[in-house]
């Protein structure tokens, strides 16, 4: 024997994860193959695993990992469970082909078709039993055909099995959409590469093999093979595949590029930043995987309750069996069939299964979407917030900065920005790359320049078309140019818009003004109304200075609190929490992963530090605010599935219940009534893999939320 220290199962992934100490893990393997799984693939880990740290006692304990992947290998027929309903469904024909044939024969051939279906499944149940489960839905369906076979309903205990597997193999089929919506993430990345060598020579080599720093090539139209940075290059991505973005988007050097997208209409030659291992697909797959197994509170809570409602059931079954013929004369074999019908009516596999099989199809449909959740508990929380509290700098914002205002004073706004460009050629700096930016959209034409000398803290001077210019503050200009009044108005006008300026001085005469800003993402303004018109208060926690954060929380329609610290912004998580709100943080940098910590529910922004993705308990891979209101969708969208499918799964049995009790119906209804449930709830939780991609989500939302 061993002791089992923890055991988690996933389902929908496909996978068991035990801690133990056992030396030797073929025993454990044989027995979760008696249960009737398909034991395809295990691996041994040690005290740490995936990332998460496990305590070990007295003794050296491991973790098992058992993977099932064969449903999403096969075709429905192809499984054994096909098999075996396929057969059992053979032997019934057979059966009911003999007895009208030969009837001496008829309940023995019934007899024989009912032992191909439920063998298999008596096994399973005593294997069950032993490893501590007897009232297994196996061991229910066990008893009440032998049941049925004592009472002389051999047809209906033979039927009654076929319809079981008929809903088992079902449900099986169901199961494995949900898991194969994720796994086909895997296909979207080519198998192979075009790796260009140190000499300039380009192979084709296995994407597998990519290392870190590889240059690769991607030609138009081709699938990017890599997580990467474009080196040079520019062209349209097709980033839906990955994140559900709708239309292509531009990209250029120092872009960041997702393994899996398309490449539209140029070649790109891109640095390698990820191993196969670690690309955005596979940590958005491991991610949904692991998340799988974290029970929400709904799914934790039907857990407790089916461990009371089938011991419960049995007991029921077990008076209406003995009670009536005993205190009230009723005939035995009446009251046994009814009984037998009840144990059948009872299995909760249709109610174990409504939640989590909408949960699943949830993670799985919000990753496809680029929407990544760690767990159900996350998913159910979403739904719950009431104050969302964004940062600021790459949340609400670009988080580049961006020209925003060109003003001609001595020199048309042209040459000012022209002078500009001109003498920020080559510089990396945030400020110099906005100028750069800006006179690249407009095909300004940069004059070549000579004497360029950099002046700490002031700005930069150089000789340009045979005069002096000068790229710097308005205080360092001030120190060689007289500034007039409305000069100085105009520039603290731009101030107060949370822009800073930058003055260019030809020839000791202020030519212009050229003011830039960090500029909201393109949907924040929408994003934030889709939260707030869903009752969401919102509000902007950032460490950027009060006037530059007031000009955008202005812009956006945001509260804002400004100046603070990371230990301030986790206070006012804190804060808010104690006065009854729940409260999700978005942010995307190491200054926010204290908040993202401490929050109800933490979201990462996309293309964040490792620290906040990690901290988080969601993220968007995108990066766009409207995310955040389609994840409170998705949520609402799986809390309103899970409430249909308990209803669904309890209404069913409680209407077959009274109709059997009642003489109304007998075995095959009962079988029905949980075969009927089982797909029907899981066939409703698989609606929720059809949800709108998140680029077309922004009007659904607010008429759903």
């Amino acid at each position: 024997m061993y002791k089992r220290q923890e055991v988690n199962v996933s389902v929908a992934g496909g996978a068991v994860t035990v801690r133990h100490d056992l030396a030797d893990t073929r025993t454990m393997s044989s027995q979760i193959a008696a249960v009737g799984y398909a034991v395809t693939g295990s691996e041994e880990v040690g005290a740490k695993h995936a990332g998460h740290e496990v305590s070990a006692p007295e003794e050296d304990t491991g973790r098992f990992h058992v993977h099932d992947h064969s449903p999403t290998n096969k075709s429905w027929w192809q499984t054994s469970k096909a098999d075996l309903t396929i057969a059992s469904g053979t032997a019934l024909a057979v059966a009911f082909a003999l007895g009208k044939a030969i009837p001496a024969t008829e309940q023995w051939a019934f007899l024989l078709a009912m032992m191909v279906g439920l063998v298999p499944i008596g096994k399973r149940a005593i294997s069950a039993a032993i490893a501590g489960t007897p009232f297994s839905i196996e061991m229910l369906m066990t008893i009440a055909a032998v049941g049925a076979v004592f009472i002389g309903a051999t047809e209906e205990a033979a039927t009654v099995v076929f319809l079981f597997l008929i809903g088992e193999m079902l449900e099986g089929v169901a199961a494995s959409r949900a898991r194969a919506s994720i796994q086909d993430l895997t296909k979207l990345v080519p198998k192979t590469a075009r790796l260009e060598d140190d000499d300039g020579q380009v192979r084709e080599v296995e994407a597998d093999t990519l290392s870190v720093g590889a240059m690769i090539q991607v030609r138009p139209g081709d699938r990017i093979p890599a997580d990467g940075v474009i080196v040079s290059g520019e062209s349209a991505i097709d980033e839906a595949p990955v994140t559900g973005e709708s239309t292509p988007i531009r990209k250029g050097t120092d872009a960041m590029l997702f393994a899996g997208t398309v490449n539209g209409d140029g070649l790109l030659r891109v640095r390698v930043t990820a191993a196969a291992a670690d690309n955005t697909i596979a940590r958005v797959v491991r991610l949904v995987e692991e998340a799988q197994e974290s029970k929400a509170p709904t799914e934790r809570f039907i857990d407790r309750f089916s461990r009371y409602y089938t011991p419960g059931v049995v007991a029921v079954a077990a008076l209406v069996a003995i009670v009536p013929p005993l205190l009230f004369g009723g005939a035995w074999n009446g009251w046994i069939y009814k009984a037998l019908a009840i144990l059948l009516i009872g299995c909760p596999c249709a109610l174990v299964i409504s939640v989590p099989a909408a949960i699943a199809a949830s993670l799985s449909a919000g990753a496809r979407r680029g929407l990544l959740l760690k767990g159900g508990a996350v998913l159910e929380q979403i739904g719950k917030v009431t104050v969302a509290c964004f940062d600021k700098t790459g949340t609400l914002t670009a988080g580049k900065p961006q020209v925003t205002d060109i003003i001609g004073f001595a020199r048309s706004e042209a040459d000012v920005l022209r002078f500009a460009a001109a003498l920020e050629s080559g510089s990396s700096h945030p400020l110099a790359t906005a100028i750069l930016a800006k006179a690249a959209e407009q095909n300004v034409w940069l004059p070549a320049t000579s004497g360029s000398n950099a002046i700490g803290g002031k700005g930069i001077r150089a000789s340009v078309e045979g005069a002096e210019v000068f790229l710097g503050s308005p205080k360092a200009v001030a120190e060689i140019c007289t500034l007039t009044n409305e000069q100085d108005n105009k520039i603290a006008a731009l101030n107060d818009e949370g822009k800073t300026v930058s003055l260019v001085a030809v020839d000791g005469q202020i030519a212009g003004a050229i003011a830039m800003r960090d500029e909201p993402r393109p949907d924040a303004k929408s994003g934030l109304k889709l939260l707030t018109d869903a009752g969401i208060r919102t509000v902007m926690l950032t460490g950027d200075n009060r006037r530059t954060a007031d000009a955008i929380g202005k812009q956006l329609g945001i509260e804002v609190e400004a100046e603070l610290l990371p230990e301030d912004k986790q206070r006012m998580v804190g804060n808010f929490q104690k006065a009854g709100w729940s409260v999700a943080k978005i942010g995307d940098g190491i200054n926010d992963a204290p908040a993202l910590a401490a929050a109800d529910v933490g979201i990462a922004m996309g293309g964040g530090t490792d620290v906040a993705l990690e901290t988080a308990d969601a993220a968007v891979l995108h990066g766009r605010v409207a995310d955040v209101a389609a994840m409170v969708d998705l949520s609402k969208r799986t809390m309103v599935n899970i409430r249909q499918n308990i209803f669904v799964a309890l209404g069913l049995k409680a209407v077959f219940l009274i109709t059997t009790v009642v003489g109304l119906t007998g075995l095959w209804p009962a079988i029905l009534a949980d075969t009927g449930a089982t797909v029907l709830v899981t066939m409703n939780a698989l609606r929720l893999l059809r949800l709108p991609a998140t680029g077309s989500l922004e009007p659904k939302v607010a008429r759903k939320l």
